[in-house]
């Protein structure tokens, strides 16, 4: 019929405006490809006179190198000398800068800094330990006897006892391989971006220090079971860790927030004031007196506990009384 003929038409018209459209974008890539050979073509042109020049050059030095050659001895003699003085100005020019710069303010500043920055890797090389020390010599264990047949203490014991202690490990770990990463680019030493990881952790700090004088309380109670108590003692002895418990965990949440803040007291006095990174450790140095304060607080009122808890240790059969966490510890002696 009339409509499918026209139809077909359409459908003819479609076609052919397509393969215009193709040839056309075939001439223009043709053209292109065109300026891309007569480009080529100029270029090859100017690099074989570039290379005619320099044979003309060439060719030119020859014979000042033949006149080089058949210099006068004492010419030579002379200029070799000459050559040797240059290098000798040079090299004591040199030194001398290296020296006073050696001397200067600025470098024995930058080398307090390093070694402050030395000195806390070896210090968070020795926490990461004790850490280690606390999950796989007692936290691991207790777990492990927690789900015994007779179990000397709870799972919920131990986790108020040990709470966030893993996470605070592997967050420290973290830290301490980011530390031993700045120190093989050495003598490039950034930091500031370290403690920016850190600080967003501190709450898990902020957790475990809450739950201090309550984890202590727990482990007060759980002495008073003879069985917990014999179990934590063969644990205390062992003589690959030999330390105590109680102890490890006050100076793993008194000891390293105190550290990090004198450590970057120490760097901000050597960091010059235009230095890239200072805001930063200004920044982290307050969040972590903020936090110390926290801790301050509630580690003062665990003492007492804990002064009970290493008196309690001391006397051989062991005393309940001291392990009732109302008792309130005068003096000693």
């Amino acid at each position: 019929s009339y409509s499918d003929i026209l139809i077909e038409r359409e459908v003819l018209m479609q076609k052919y405006i397509h393969l215009v459209q193709i040839v056309e974008t075939e001439k223009v890539a043709a053209n292109q490809l065109r300026h891309q050979l007569e480009d080529q073509d100029t270029e090859i042109e100017r690099l074989k006179s570039e290379i005619v020049a320099l044979n003309k050059t060439k060719e030119k030095m020859r014979p000042y190198q033949g006149n080089q050659e058949d210099e006068d001895p004492d010419i030579k003699k002379i200029k070799k000398v000459q050559s040797f003085m240059r290098g000798w100005l040079c090299r004591r020019k040199w030194k001398t800068i290296v020296q006073d710069y050696i001397c200067s303010p600025h470098a024995e500043s930058m080398r307090k800094r390093n070694q402050i920055v030395f000195n806390m890797v070896e210090a968070e090389s020795e926490y990461v330990h004790q850490l280690y020390v606390l999950v796989n010599c007692f936290l691991r264990p207790l777990r492990m006897a927690a789900s015994s047949k007779k179990p000397p203490i709870s799972h919920d014991d131990v986790s108020s006892i040990f709470l966030n202690s893993e996470t605070i490990m592997f967050l420290h770990e973290i830290f301490h391989q980011g530390l031993k990463a700045r120190i093989a680019n050495w003598p490039t030493l950034i930091l500031a971006d370290l403690f920016d990881i850190l600080l967003p952790m501190l709450n898990i700090y902020q957790e475990f220090v809450r739950n201090h004088q309550y984890s202590l309380q727990v482990l007060a109670n759980c002495k008073q079971n003879r069985d917990f108590d014999k179990l934590l003692k063969q644990y205390e002895a062992n003589p690959a860790w030999k330390v105590y418990m109680d102890l490890l965990i006050l100076y793993l949440i008194g000891f390293k927030i105190p550290r990090y803040i004198i450590t970057l007291h120490e760097l901000l006095a050597h960091t010059p004031h235009e230095h890239a990174e200072r805001k930063s450790l200004e920044f982290a140095k307050s969040k972590l007196e903020e936090l110390s304060r926290v801790m301050h607080d509630e580690v003062s009122d665990t003492e007492n506990i804990r002064k009970n808890l290493a008196i309690e240790r001391t006397i051989v059969e062991g005393c309940d009384i001291l392990l009732d966490t109302s008792q309130t510890f005068i003096r000693q002696g």
